[in-house]
């Protein structure tokens, strides 16, 4: 296996400064580039071309990894579907096309499980990528994501561009999102939780039926897997990145609550959307080609992440 070494490189993170950015800057770090650099979207707005061909002249990249997105829970989804759209396809058309054109040795593309068919069979793999639509509320952010795989493909085919997708699964950890308005499920849940019991709150409300299944993975391990396959895999076909790890919604609620210590009722509202049925990766993928398998155990990740949670709010 060829390696790519990142030592003396400047690598452009987009996203770098968000919640998986920085962890996985810290994870880049490690293999001594000569920079890193996390453009912030005050500075650089990656919808716009004249933007995107800017930060190219201004930054000579041998490495992208296109983190950057607009992303939330199916809450937001609901709300924002246009916006989400938008940023989303433009953010990745624009950054990999200059990417191109600056001449970038490698550019790395994160996609999400989002972009899978609504009914794709149980574990997902990457060759049932297109056999059906997305599930409705997730729909178009998954898609947008969905056509950076379309247009890394197309430009190895035309123009020998060294472009490869990534599938991460949920990720959750210490510096997520914890805004109501736009979390996912995990610091969704732990954010309720901690505020119920401070409160004594009689009862915490769910989401849904709480029978979906998800899998989670953890952030220093999607860190670590990014960094793996910007060194490593040089394929066109996609690649999951997960835990293998599947936990219903009512089960990661308990768990939750266990951990934070509330002692009240779980209720779930089925008037509320549930999402997808049903999400778990094969990745046997990501272990073939380029050697990653996730290490940290789900509850001891959660509990991590919760104790980061309570450390912040604590000091409001």
């Amino acid at each position: 296996m060829k390696e790519l070494s990142l030592k003396g490189k400047t690598i452009i993170v987009t996203g770098g400064r968000g919640f998986l950015g920085s962890h996985l800057v810290k994870e880049l770090e490690k293999d001594h580039p000569k920079a890193i650099v996390a453009p912030s979207s005050k500075d650089y707005d990656l919808r716009l071309q004249p933007v995107c061909e800017q930060l190219f002249k201004d930054v000579k990249a041998d490495v992208v990894i296109h983190l950057a997105a607009n992303v939330g829970g199916i809450g937001y989804n609901l709300d924002y579907p246009g916006t989400l759209f938008y940023d989303n396809l433009t953010m990745g058309v624009h950054v990999m096309h200059e990417a191109y054109r600056a001449g970038v040795g490698k550019f790395v593309a994160l996609g999400t499980i989002c972009a899978y068919p609504k009914y794709t069979p149980v574990p997902f793999r990457e060759e049932d990528l297109w056999n059906g639509y997305p599930e409705e509320t997730n729909a178009p952010y998954g898609l947008a994501k969905k056509m950076l795989l379309v247009q890394a493909q197309a430009y190895r085919r035309e123009y020998d561009f060294n472009a490869i997708f990534l599938l991460p699964v949920n990720l959750y950890g210490p510096g997520d999102n914890f805004d109501p308005k736009s979390s996912h499920v995990i610091p969704a849940l732990i954010r309720k939780f901690v505020e119920a019991k401070t409160a004594s709150d009689p009862e915490v409300v769910v989401w849904g039926t709480g029978s979906p299944t998800r899998e989670f993975l953890y952030v220093e391990d999607a860190a670590r897997g990014i960094a793996l396959a910007t060194k490593r895999y040089n394929k066109p076909e996609p690649v999951n990145l997960g835990s293998s790890f599947e936990i219903s919604i009512n089960e990661l609620a308990h768990t939750i609550g266990d951990i934070v210590g509330y002692k009240g009722k779980i209720r779930f509202d089925v008037t509320k959307p549930d999402g997808q049925p049903r999400r778990k990766l094969d990745v046997s993928r990501a272990e073939e080609e380029f050697g990653f398998l996730a290490q940290t155990r789900f509850e001891e990740g959660l509990r991590k992440t919760i104790e980061w949670y309570e450390r912040i709010s604590a000091a409001r």
